[in-house]
């Protein structure tokens, strides 16, 4: 091996000026950059003439490389010497197999490195205008993923997050939305909690939906609600309402 390291490169949750300067370096320095489908093309723009860009997105039922792939194709290109940056959406290590392919370089003998970005929990949120934490609403909160990717994983425990934490942060769970609310309420979870749908969250394509628990998955099939989406349970979304009320009153003493 001659010097060849990887940097698994957290890229944020979309808007390409959420991601950190120690990441934008390690993009720059590339010689070799494998990238997401969720990443900013704005970011691309910032490597090096010369550096080879490889696309290996995951779209639901739609894969560019397998993750096996992507792990060969990282590893064969720092052993030949290459500076590599993995760079994927949000974080890392919050639902991004970061792990696996930390592994997959120590195993090597690769040096490696990590580099956190904002996960979508909370930029998403923070752009929709919903506190994951509220004095007097939420002191805790739940990341979870909607999807398994195997069936052997351990079932997630909807009994215990029903009521364990204040507000639940769901990943991937568009497509089973209408599972997560009948285990939800199944488990005693109120169907009048308040829930956001917030889509393509930081970025200039961001909508998002407010509503209940109980007709959180009839709210996602009339506004056609697509991947990448957040689920948002819980009472600080409430505080959402309350902040778009204070804003418009607020243009309303300016225009007046």
């Amino acid at each position: 091996m001659r010097g060849g390291a990887i940097a698994i490169v957290g890229a944020g949750p979309g808007d390409p000026e959420l991601i950190t300067l120690k990441a934008l370096r390690r993009i720059e320095a590339a010689d070799v950059i494998l990238y997401d489908r969720l990443v900013s093309g704005e970011l691309l723009d910032y490597a090096r003439e010369g550096a080879l860009r490889i696309y290996c997105g995951k779209a639901p039922g739609r894969h560019a490389m397998t993750q096996e792939n992507i792990q060969r194709v990282m590893l064969e290109h720092a052993l030949a010497g290459s500076r590599v940056v993995r760079l994927k959406g949000g974080d890392p290590y919050v639902f991004g197999r970061g792990g696996e392919e930390a592994i997959a370089a120590a195993q090597q003998g690769i040096p490696y490195e990590v580099i956190p970005g904002i996960t979508s929990s909370i930029g998403a949120a923070a752009s929709a205008g919903v506190p994951l934490t509220h004095r007097g609403l939420s002191g805790s909160f739940a990341v979870v993923t909607g999807t398994r990717a195997e069936e052997s994983s351990p079932k997630t425990r909807w009994d215990c997050l029903a009521h364990g934490v204040d507000t639940l942060v769901i990943y991937m769970g568009t497509a089973q939305i209408g599972e997560i609310r009948r285990e939800l309420l199944a488990h005693g979870k109120s169907a009048s909690t308040p829930v956001a749908l917030i889509e393509n969250g930081t970025t200039s394509a961001e909508r998002t939906f407010v509503g209940t628990l109980g007709g959180m998955e009839k709210l996602a099939a009339s506004v056609q609600l697509r991947n990448p989406a957040l689920i948002v349970i819980g009472e600080t979304v409430r505080v959402r309402e309350q902040l778009l009320a204070l804003e418009r009153m607020a243009e309303q003493r300016v225009v007046g």
